[in-house]
């Protein structure tokens, strides 16, 4: 690009138009300097950090009635119960579980910090795998969530006329939409730490709370009314009456499995212990009990209303149980639709707002794992505006991948899910488990125990998901694990490796060794890109300058050999060497391998870079000087240098010269360069 000097003697360069578009688009550039950590108080740090974990309670009661309605048909509604009083005793073993986590643990990083302080970098690996596809799955599933909530809302208040009809069967490209907001916002530095995210929590738990007070008064009250159960497009019933008549162990394990579900976003806490105000220790203890009981007292209150109101899922996702259990506590009236939109659009802002913690969590889990060299180190860099950008386009592109191949479907993407969440739950357990073995410290048997039982009952969740829910996409996940972890591990074998070659330097490295200097110049034609690297390669003074082209074509090279004679280079001859085979790259290794062995000579090769406009240039010009650099730069003695030369502004600057009347003499002999040229990009 060409620069402008000021009157006060400061080049002033003009900015790209990627980096203006770029500018446009995200905002002016933040600097390291603005990069703040605000700690939050436990009230705010609740709202900010609970969104992922307390909106499942929106979708968990309703995934296990997905399975048993089926299944055992309206004994659903009764199995339901004992089923949600399991995942609440699981709920309370890993509340206990993580609150020795974050005790301990009071640096961002959850199950993955826990497991490479306890179990060394390698191990820590699955945690890390599994903390991963959990953030990807979550982006899925809560907007997935968040979109059905959506459309049941308009399903109530409009029924389904045409628009709301369309939107239901194109709901899919919504939650892409949202998706692609999200990853916007993230890139313009939306900020999780901020207390405008606490909102959406309070209101979603303002809500629920409204919904079940309300729904146990009009019960208690004696209206037990009960919802129709052979609507169009609902589950259709299965056979058997009374508590689990004709229910398996089978379907009872998928339902509890996808019942786990709910317990998804427990981590948050312990991913996010360091934004906490001092103690963070204990301010993370007291926030996480609180965030543990909001979620028991959602799910159960969900599941209780289900088995009221005998509230069934549909096919379609929409209308949801809770939207269907809202409508029915609130009833008709336009104080019963106020609520009713209250309650769903506080729903659907906490969905999004849970899928939005993956745009930090994932980014953040990404530099630390990159930081140990297990990750491409280009996930640790901050973008414009201090937001890891990498890693936020990788989690889009992989979360669109996913919901466009299960077609948005909440019930196929939940089947993807406990398997990463459970995972970091086993790996926090056992490692805290190991932490306290070593410590010994206070009463740690019991310890222990809960961190035992923790990582035993998740490791169970974790071989109940994969069996039950193999056949429904779960298998996925089985296959990605394994070969995550071992990707991993192979491209920190790989940093290891290269920093193990590049430490091993001969021991007389550092002393200089004279030798002669030669420098060769690429030429594939005579224009101003070689001339400015002949002016280049005479000011560094060698003891020698040598030009070469290696001939392809020999009417070319008997044209590229007169064009030579006319043009003012001194005394520099052109070399011309036969290559027939039009290996060009093995041609000048060769050359320059004897020429550093024969005269034992130290060899710079110089190459003149075209560079042209980013768009057409790539499409009209052949762009190699990487390629031959690679090639040799594995001889000893031997360094390359690219020399640029940006012909876009050679190009403006002859439009200002001719538009201004201004003569411009040409090279002699170059009119006919490019019309009737078969070897003019060969090497460039």
């Amino acid at each position: 690009m060409a620069g402008t000097i000021s009157p006060s003697g400061e080049v002033e360069l003009p900015e790209s138009l990627g980096y203006r578009v770029k500018k446009r688009l995200l905002g002016k550039p933040l600097v390291t300097e603005q990069l703040g950590h605000e700690k939050l108080s436990n009230s705010v740090a609740l709202g900010v950090l609970a969104s992922d974990c307390i909106s499942s309670m929106a979708y968990g009661s309703e995934q296990m009635l997905v399975v048993l309605i089926p299944a055992i048909g309206i004994a659903a509604f009764t199995a339901l119960i004992p089923l949600t009083f399991v995942i609440l005793g699981l709920l309370i073993l890993l509340t206990f579980s993580y609150r020795e986590v974050v005790s301990v643990y009071t640096r961002a990083g959850g199950s993955y910090v826990v497991a490479r302080e306890n179990f060394g970098p390698r191990v820590a690996q699955i945690a890390a795998v599994a903390l991963l596809i959990d953030y990807i799955v979550t982006v899925a599933v809560q907007a997935a969530a968040g979109t059905d909530a959506i459309v049941s809302l308009g399903q109530f208040l409009w029924g389904n006329n045409s628009v709301i009809t369309f939107v239901g069967d194109h709901k899919l490209w919504l939650t892409v939409a949202v998706v692609l907001l999200l990853c916007y916002g993230n890139l313009r530095g939306i900020r999780e730490a901020g207390r405008a995210f606490a909102l959406p929590a309070y209101l979603f738990m303002a809500g629920m709370g409204l919904l079940v007070v309300v729904g146990f008064i009009r019960f208690l009250t004696g209206d037990h009314t009960q919802l129709a159960t052979d609507q169009a497009g609902m589950y259709a019933l299965g056979h058997g009456s009374g508590f689990f008549y004709g229910a398996s162990l089978l379907v009872m394990l998928r339902a509890f499995a996808n019942g786990g579900s709910s317990l998804t976003g427990l981590e948050a806490i312990s991913n996010g212990v360091s934004v906490f105000r001092n103690p963070q220790g204990r301010n993370a203890r007291k926030t996480m009990v609180v965030m543990s009981a909001v979620l028991g007292t959602g799910v159960l209150g969900v599941s209780l209303l289900a088995h009221i109101t005998h509230a069934m899922p549909f096919t379609s996702g929409t209308p949801t149980v809770v939207s269907q259990e809202a409508s029915w506590a609130f009833g008709n009236s336009w104080i019963g639709y106020t609520a009713l939109v209250f309650v769903q659009l506080a729903t659907a802002l906490v969905l999004y707002t849970g899928a939005n913690t993956s745009f930090n969590g994932f980014p953040f889990l990404a530099s630390f794992v990159a930081e140990d060299s297990f990750l491409p180190r280009q996930l640790t860099r901050r973008g414009h505006r201090l937001a890891f950008s990498s890693g936020i386009i990788v989690l889009t592109v992989v979360s669109l991948l996913l919901l466009i191949g299960t077609d948005g479907d909440l019930t196929r993407l939940v089947s993807l899910y406990a398997i990463g969440v459970f995972t970091g739950f086993t790996m926090a357990g056992a490692g805290m488990v190991k932490h306290h073995l070593d410590t010994r410290q206070g009463k740690w048997q019991l310890k222990v125990a809960i961190n035992g039982a923790a990582a035993v009952a998740s490791l169970l969740v974790v071989g109940i998901f994969a069996v039950t829910k193999f056949t429904e996409g779960a298998w996925l996940v089985v296959v990605i694990f394994p070969i995550g972890v071992w990707s991993l591990i192979k491209v920190n074998k790989r940093y290891r490796e290269e920093a193990e070659a590049l430490a091993m330097a001969p021991v007389d490295a550092t002393n200089p060794v004279p030798r002669r200097q030669v420098m060769y110049i690429l030429v594939d034609r005579v224009d101003l890109a070689v001339l400015k690297a002949i002016r280049y390669a005479r000011s560094m003074r060698p003891a020698e300058i040598r030009a070469v082209h290696f001939m392809t074509d020999d009417r070319e090279a008997e044209r590229l050999r007169l064009q030579w004679s006319n043009v003012e280079v001194g005394d520099l001859s052109l070399e011309i060497v036969e290559c027939p085979d039009r290996r060009i790259n093995r041609a000048l290794v060769e050359l320059i391998a004897r020429t550093a062995k024969r005269e034992k000579s130290q060899i710079t090769l110089l190459i003149p870079e075209r560079n042209y406009s980013p768009i057409l240039g790539r499409l009209l010009h052949r762009r190699t000087p990487d390629q031959i650099a690679r090639a040799v730069g594995k001889l000893p003695n031997v360094v390359t240098t690219i020399v640029p030369f940006d012909v876009v502004s050679a190009h403006d600057e002859l439009e200002d010269a001719t538009a201004s009347g201004v003569k411009v003499e040409k090279l002699n002999h170059l009119d006919h360069t490019i019309e009737g040229s078969d070897h003019a990009d060969e090497v460039h």
